[in-house]
């Protein structure tokens, strides 16, 4: 057994007021080997990485107890000074949100000619080849303007692949990814996934990946270590954690990942809205949609699936009024919309609201949950002296309680938030919800809680749901109808059933190959048949 990289000795991490985020976790990663910890949020996961990087708000967490020996020499005595040296040299870290942690208004060739000159190394060749080679290493499409774009002018594909390209920059031999693969698309996220695995077998680096997404885990996983409220609830290599979890914790967590159940019946109702030859052109010469026909009808849930680019959200926009389309016609409720007056189109496409992907962003920070519940029902009509009790019956529509109605957006969790938008949504008594990847960024287990609520609110209010998705699993689970974009139009439309199985699109058989995991789906519900239970990738 090669003498761990990383070991992890009985870490204790606690608030200043003495509450304990991570209780006595201990583990270790040898070279070449992926150690995933996984867990809801608020596990303690991300805890652990800060602490092993010293990243912590020293005002208001500490470590207090425990060892973080690298190649055996314990971190915590180290200064600051010290640890600086180790970051980015010998200790690297993939954040979750690549667009927060790459600045903004800076070039990538300037960010990461910063990670040569925090530590003074030259590369051989100079700084431009190994930029160039590294680039390329991570499969990104024309290094040199790569090098010279900002981070915004990139896709979340693309400032993931250049976060992991930096990480890489001096050849760590630890990489710590958190998080790394959450938001993007299938397909985006198993080139990340096989990218992080051939980078490790190049470098023998050891990989500590934190996830909530055990699809994900058996893709990359050697060791499991389960957390739960800053506990380890289950320690075991991959294969031990899949096949025979001894915790129900785990069993719950493994339950979560949506299961393979395509529908095979769509509903028979009239059409609420339809799009017809729906174009929307960017920059001169981008069709973002390209000919597209569409139509939702009342009580069915739609989903809109496709990676990033695709037109998904584009053509959402175009529905709700966010974007206008440049070709095409929408009809609502037998009305074309297209051709009316501004105030008479908003009136029309009042019947449909939207819950964004992302909830904080979505939400007023400087507002409580009550304020952003009762601006909607104030436009409604609501009478003031009804607001509360209106907001708190919205709150107990989504399973939140009533006390969230004076609590802050940053006061709640994800999950949480998007409840609260959600309850925004249904504010405005609307026919047809439009939910815009909402799920997508949030734990396995979270996501299953909201889409048993999806399913609960279309039944008791007969709404009819719009659900956009890259994730093919979601889709199967809970769609009467599926339709998949690539490059701006349709290439499939179908019930699930007829989409998923069977004879399939090239492009679907793509997005079904991606799906993480899949390996060790039980025997029939998954999109291929069960092989090993790792994935070579």
């Amino acid at each position: 057994m090669a003498e761990p990289v990383l070991e992890v000795r009985d870490l204790c991490v606690c608030l200043k007021t003495g509450a304990k985020i991570v209780e006595h976790v201990s583990f270790a990663v040898t070279p070449g080997q992926t150690v995933c910890l996984v867990g809801e949020s608020g596990s303690g996961k991300s805890m652990i990485a800060n602490a092993v990087m010293d990243l912590m708000p020293s005002s208001q967490l500490a470590v207090t107890g425990g060892a973080i020996r690298f190649h055996g020499e314990d971190l915590r005595p180290l200064g600051d000074k010290a640890m600086r040296d180790l970051r980015g040299k010998r200790v690297s870290m993939i954040f979750q949100d690549p667009m927060s942690a790459l600045n903004p208004a800076r070039r990538i060739r300037t960010q990461f000619d910063e990670v040569f000159s925090a530590h003074g190394i030259e590369p051989e060749g100079g700084r431009e080849a190994r930029m160039l080679e590294l680039l390329e290493l991570t499969h990104l499409p024309n290094p040199p303007r790569i090098l010279d774009a900002f981070p915004f002018e990139l896709s979340g594909g693309q400032r993931q692949r250049v976060m992991i390209s930096m990480a890489m920059a001096l050849n760590p031999d630890l990489l710590i990814a958190d998080e790394p693969t959450t938001a993007l698309d299938v397909t985006t996220q198993a080139q990340i996934l096989r990218l992080i695995a051939e980078l490790q077998r190049t470098f023998s680096t050891a990989v500590l990946f934190i996830t909530h997404d055990f699809g994900v885990v058996a893709e990359i996983a050697d060791d499991v270590v389960v957390l739960r409220h800053g506990r380890i609830v289950e320690h075991s290599p991959l294969e031990t954690i899949l096949r025979a979890p001894r915790e129900d914790y785990t069993k719950t967590l493994i339950e979560a990942v949506p299961q393979w159940n395509p529908r095979a019946e769509g509903l028979e109702a009239p059409a609420l809205i339809e799009a017809t030859s729906l174009q929307k052109v960017f920059k001169g010469s981008f069709a973002a949609l390209d000919d597209v026909s569409v139509a939702l009808r009342a009580g069915e849930t739609l989903g809109i699936v496709g990676e990033s680019g695709s037109g998904k959200s584009t053509f959402a926009k175009c529905l709700i009024g966010l974007e206008e389309p440049d070709g095409g016609k929408i009809v609502v409720q037998g009305t074309e919309i297209t051709t009316l007056p501004p105030v008479q189109r908003r009136q029309k496409r009042h019947m449909m609201q939207m819950v964004f992907q992302d909830p904080t962003a979505a939400l007023n920070p400087r507002h409580t949950i009550g304020r952003t519940l009762a601006d909607v029902l104030r436009a409604n009509g609501c009478a003031r002296g009804d607001l509360r009790a209106r907001a708190l019956g919205l709150l107990d529509d989504v399973k939140l309680d009533g006390k969230f109605v004076d609590r802050f957006p940053h006061e709640l969790s994800g999950g949480q938030r998007q409840r609260v938008c959600i309850a925004r949504a249904l504010a405005a008594n609307p026919e047809v919800l439009i939910a815009d990847e909402a799920l997508s960024a949030l734990d396995v287990s979270v996501q299953k809680q909201m889409l048993a609520l999806f399913a609960e609110l279309k039944e008791q209010r007969n709404l009819a749901i719009l659900f956009i998705t890259h994730d093919l699993r979601v889709a199967a689970e809970i769609c009467d109808q599926v339709v998949v974009m690539r490059h701006g139009g349709v290439v499939a439309r179908g019930t699930p059933e007829a989409v998923l199985t069977g004879s399939r699109h090239a492009y679907v058989e793509e997005l079904l190959a991606a799906i993480p995991g899949q390996d060790w789906f039980p025997a029939g519900t998954g999109p291929a048949a069960p092989v090993a239970a790792k994935s070579a990738i």
